[in-house]
């Protein structure tokens, strides 16, 4: 593995901070929706167990959604290494009476 440029390592740091904020947002989310329901029925009396199932179902979100970010960029950066082509770019240019990028 070699060095990695500035770029690159900017890349991954705002890659990580954008896997751990959605991350917690998605668990915030999941934590609500399997307590949200329980409250709203009972009047707010539940048992200890609701809040920790709860728990355990937003670290298992905030988990899955960190690792999910971070093995889809850590793919893309390695097709890039490998020679992996990227989108290609269209024949024509996108607005009339515009040049192409290649021209």
């Amino acid at each position: 593995m070699g060095h990695r440029s500035q770029a690159d390592r900017d890349a991954m740091t705002v890659e990580i901070g954008f896997a751990v904020l959605t991350g917690a947002l998605l668990a915030a989310v999941a934590f609500v929706a399997v307590c949200a329901p329980a409250l709203l029925a009972s009047g707010g009396g539940v048992g200890p167990g609701l809040p920790v199932a709860a728990a355990a179902v937003a670290v298992l979100v905030f988990v899955g959604r960190v690792v999910d970010v971070l093995r889809r960029f850590s793919r893309r950066d390695t097709e890039r290494e490998v020679g992996g082509r990227g989108p290609l770019l269209p024949d024509q240019p996108s607005q009339p009476g515009r040049t192409s990028p290649d021209s």
